[in-house]
């Protein structure tokens, strides 16, 4: 086969593949309904796609000293509560009406997860300063980097490094917001 033919063959393969594509698109067959798991390829090309997005993006964050200061922690449990507890959830919970109604399912921010087991607790903590402050697109996980800056995102990831330690208790009293700290995320 000469490259002439390839090239052209290979062109036809494409155009006949975008011509599919835009036919599967337009068609509105995809189940879209959060209540419908994506099939098993589908699921492995959004996370795949999303795990190396998120780490190419995290890699140059510099992971700021001190990270784990009681100051860091008790901001950071404050606004944990008031904004991420009702999806990722607190210790002594597995799931909430609000969780169940989600998919992707968010995961559950009080359990120690293996899923980053390789990576290292700076590389953690550059992932989630991240998408703390861009969010994850068609998830459910807002960006949070408008309305809070990077010090306060900051503070959330040190809570999150100590989360999955916590008892139902022990969370209780590091997440409460004093009268004279208020809360200024609205």
């Amino acid at each position: 086969m000469t490259f002439r033919v390839y090239f052209k063959s290979l062109v036809i393969t494409a155009a006949l593949a975008l011509f599919g594509g835009g036919l599967f698109l337009y068609s509105g067959l995809y189940p879209m309904g959060a209540d419908v798991e994506h099939n098993r390829f589908t699921y492995w090309l959004l996370e795949t796609l999303r795990e190396r997005s998120v780490a190419r993006s995290a890699d140059a964050i510099e992971v700021p000293p001190g990270l784990d200061s009681s100051e860091h922690l008790l901001s950071g449990g404050a606004d944990y509560n008031d904004m991420c507890a009702g999806c990722h959830l607190k210790p002594g919970k597995t799931d909430s009406d609000f969780t169940l109604g989600l998919y992707p399912v968010p995961p559950n921010l009080t359990l120690a997860h293996d899923e980053h087991a390789d990576a290292d607790s700076g590389q953690i903590a550059r992932r989630q300063f991240w998408i703390i402050k861009h969010g994850i697109k068609a998830s459910g996980m807002p960006a949070w980097g408008p309305t809070h800056d990077d010090q306060r995102i900051w503070a959330m990831v040190a809570f999150l490094q100590r989360l999955p330690d916590l008892d139902p208790e022990q969370y209780q009293i590091i997440t409460a917001r004093g009268e004279t700290n208020g809360s200024s995320h609205h």
